[in-house]
């Protein structure tokens, strides 16, 4: 609360709490009060959350909007824990109707994230073990550990990759069945250092939208409205994704097609969280990855804004360590990062075995 959320006295706090137990919500709630703020709760199922999905029309979807934006607009701060029973539970959603509830009920999430002080965190459920090819006492155990590393301690460590990101220019990724380039230059960049979601780590800037060409070859799982996706292959031109291909290539395709800005990027970033090290099919882990990028198609965030605009916003992770294929970044023409690896003597102190 301190840290995350800098919850203040007479502040309105949301806590949404999903598929989580009510103990753990009650010391949220408590630890709200303590520190002199209101606490409001919202409970939701992932299985309800589905439902409400399958049924959703236009007129359903902004109603929702509005009664959620009177409220969100109504909290200084936010904090979502989201565990999931079944982490493909919308997988059968389909990806019209899921693309017309969040283009509608987008102006929630835009106030909450640009109006707000908020925190995303997950719950340890079995489902997330088993995604994670652990048992749930190793899942629970790995996820309170990456969750309490020292992100003061981060937030100083990646003070040199940020500012050689603010004045970035030209970057190129290189690797197995990738070699892509693009500009970041003026767009600006952004350390995300646990205040925003735990876990954390990673530092995110944007590519100037029409600047990417080349080819992207994913070797990270993901999941993107209860579907896995695996083997993801992007063609840029221009900055647009004019080739897709994956295990699901039609249903991939038909996400990337939502709406224009769908097939342009709106993110770029390295991941850099020393204790996690494989994926898990669970974005909010995956993106952190030590020795990770990800690529997004979709929306750009505002702090870091090339003006694509989307209802999607897809990251998909690259793990460049040794062990998964190895590959290179560069700045400008100076190798930043090989095999997973900062290499530059600044940026040094961001490798896994500095900054456990």
């Amino acid at each position: 609360m301190g840290y995350s959320l800098a919850v203040r006295r007479g502040d309105n706090v949301l806590i949404e709490i999903t598929d989580a137990p009510d103990e753990f919500a009650v010391e949220l709630m408590r630890a709200v009060r303590a520190a002199g703020a209101r606490p409001f709760i919202e409970v939701r199922h992932s299985r309800l959350n589905r439902e409400v999905l399958h049924q959703a029309d236009k007129q359903t979807a902004a109603l929702i909007r509005d009664t959620e934006l009177a409220r969100i607009k109504k909290m200084q701060a936010y904090v979502a824990v989201r565990g999931a029973n079944n982490i493909t539970e919308n997988s059968d959603v389909p990806p019209d109707r899921l693309a017309l509830y969040m283009r509608i009920t987008r102006p929630v999430l835009d106030w909450r994230v640009r109006k707000t002080r908020w925190c995303v965190l997950r719950w340890p459920t079995p489902s997330m073990a088993q995604s994670a090819g652990m048992s749930t006492e190793a899942f629970e155990n790995f996820f309170f550990d990456v969750c309490t590393l020292d992100y003061r301690r981060m937030a100083q460590a990646v003070k040199p990759l940020h500012k050689r990101m603010l004045r970035a220019d030209r970057v190129r990724i290189t690797g197995p069945g990738t070699d892509l380039t693009f500009s970041i230059k003026g767009i600006g960049a952004v350390p995300c250092v646990g205040l925003r979601n735990l876990p954390d780590g990673e530092v995110y800037s944007c590519p100037v939208k029409n600047s990417v060409n080349g080819v992207i070859q994913f070797n990270t799982p993901t999941i993107y409205a209860g579907t896995r996706f695996e083997n993801i292959r992007l063609e840029f031109k221009s900055g647009k994704i004019i080739k897709a291909t994956c295990n699901d290539t039609p249903r991939l395709n038909r996400i990337l097609d939502t709406d224009a800005g769908a097939r342009y990027i709106g993110e770029f970033s390295l991941g850099l969280n020393p204790r996690i090290l494989k994926p898990m099919c669970d974005i909010l882990f995956d993106e952190k990855i030590a020795g990770s990028l990800h690529l997004t198609p979709g929306r750009a965030y505002d702090e870091c804004d090339n003006g694509n605009r989307s209802a999607i916003h897809w990251d998909m992770v690259l793990i460049q360590r040794q062990e998964y294929g190895g590959g290179e970044i560069w700045f400008d023409n100076e190798l930043i990062r090989k095999d997973g690896l900062f290499v530059p003597r600044d940026l040094q102190g961001l490798n896994p075995e500095n900054l456990r």
